[in-house]
């Protein structure tokens, strides 16, 4: 058999298999969440093993979630990279690991033939349960880390994200960037991403998703051995809330760039929100589909302030950001300001016509299915539902809840939770040359 193959097997399966796509959820021995979906479509599995162990847990080391993440597969048990990067080429497998602000997680993509599979599952249960951090490995991953920071700050979208994070979260959790900043991945030790690894990667706090050609019987024994040899440990206590800004502020940053960066916001919404549904269609007229949005249109299609102005909600644990931005010549940025800002009242003040609202519901749910209209796709997802505890139904009821949608009930929830008079304007460009032109 040909392994390389197995990167251009396509995935795809009949929108209705999804559509009723049953997830089953237990509990290993040692506590840990499972979630399990048969597809038996093609011969393959995809895996995740999620923990709370994002970012937001780097306490005041910033990076460490991230370096600690990155340095699972570097060296395990008895072998070197190399060697782990040889174990699941022999079996045509593909694994990774990544970070977010709320979780870190580990993936894996491989072939249910069993010589094949015990491989692979054998080389990920040793990278989760025994993993090295050897000095070496740690140095080379943290310079390649401060050198991707000093091309951060050459970068004036990359500016004005940081400076909106930090407007938003101050000195919450979700303020810094998930690979730190120079000051704190500078003084990280090889000894400070052991210590984080022994504190959140253990059983009580990880979430296993396998979705794929197994049995029930099989997905057991899968988790079973997968987390076998983690210590039970505990859950990490609750992040702090969220503080909503008290006042508006605006922030200017000077940066020499031939167009000026816009962010405007406020902290929006949560996975769990009651007006996640709202906030969601909303948005999607407002600023998130694109050359039909509101935003497009006034900035863009009849002002040519831009090349493209959006929004976005982006839901986590606690609220993450409700993102207004577009990038305009620096001549422009007061103007693209005064129509981003006159939209979005606009349209908090009077919501979305009805034709609006039936062309958005129409979109969003066509478009629906593909977003996991394949086995890591559709893993993805019940990683998601999984880790925000969201009902197992989710994939099943999203349809029937954005057709519940109506403008009432989006313009309600876009004046409850977006305050104008507290936007938070960051601003990243060449004031010098505004003032040339």
């Amino acid at each position: 058999m040909n392994f390389k193959l197995i990167g251009f097997i396509l995935l795809i399966v009949s929108q209705a298999s999804f559509a009723t796509a049953k997830i089953e959820h237990w509990q290993t021995s040692q506590g840990s969440r499972v979630y399990f979906v048969q597809a038996d479509a093609l011969p393959m599995a995809d895996i995740q093993v999620v923990f709370d162990a994002g970012s937001a847990r780097d306490g005041q080391q910033f990076g460490l979630s991230a370096l600690t993440s990155g340095l699972l597969d570097t060296g395990a048990g008895q072998w070197n990279a190399d060697q782990i990067a040889l174990r699941f080429e022999s079996v045509g497998a593909n694994f990774g690991t990544g970070v977010s602000s709320d979780t870190a997680s580990l993936s894996l993509r491989t072939l249910t033939e069993p010589a094949l599979f015990d491989k692979a599952l054998e080389t990920m249960h040793v990278i989760l349960t025994k993993p090295l951090f050897k000095k070496a490995d740690f140095l080379r991953e943290k310079n390649r880390t401060l050198s991707a920071i000093k091309q951060r700050e050459e970068s004036p979208a990359e500016v004005a994200s940081l400076a909106f994070s930090d407007k938003l979260y101050g000195t919450h959790p979700y303020a810094h960037p998930d690979s730190g900043v120079m000051a704190t991945v500078n003084n990280l030790k090889a000894s400070d991403l052991a210590q984080f690894y022994k504190k959140y990667y253990v059983a009580s706090n990880a979430i296993v998703v396998i979705v794929g050609n197994l049995s029930k019987q099989q997905a057991e024994q899968t988790a079973e051995k997968l987390l076998a040899g983690l210590p039970t440990g505990q859950k990490p206590e609750p992040l702090p809330d969220v503080a909503i800004p008290t006042q508006a502020s605006e922030q200017h940053i000077e940066f020499p760039s031939t167009q000026t960066h816009v962010l405007v916001g406020l902290p929006g919404s949560y996975r769990k929100d009651p007006d996640y549904y709202n906030l969601y269609v909303g948005n999607h007229i407002l600023g998130g589909s694109g050359l039909v949005s509101k935003l497009f249109s006034e900035v863009r299609g009849k002002r040519g302030l831009a090349y493209s102005a959006s929004s976005s909600f982006a839901p986590m644990l606690k609220p993450g950001p409700f993102t207004v931005s577009l990038q305009t010549r620096n001549d422009q940025t007061k103007q693209a300001v005064e129509v981003l800002n006159a939209t979005l009242k606009d349209f908090i003040s009077k919501g979305p016509t009805q034709a609006e609202l039936d062309a958005a519901k129409k979109n969003i749910i066509g478009g629906f299915p593909m977003r996991f209209d394949t086995n890591k796709k559709l893993a993805t997802y019940v990683a998601m539902i999984g880790f925000y505890d969201l009902p197992l139904d989710y994939l099943d009821t999203f349809r029937k809840k954005v057709e519940g949608i109506t403008v009432a009930s989006i313009t309600d929830a876009f004046k409850r939770r977006v305050n104008t008079e507290l936007l938070q304007t960051v601003t990243v460009g060449n004031t010098t040359t505004a003032v040339a032109k």
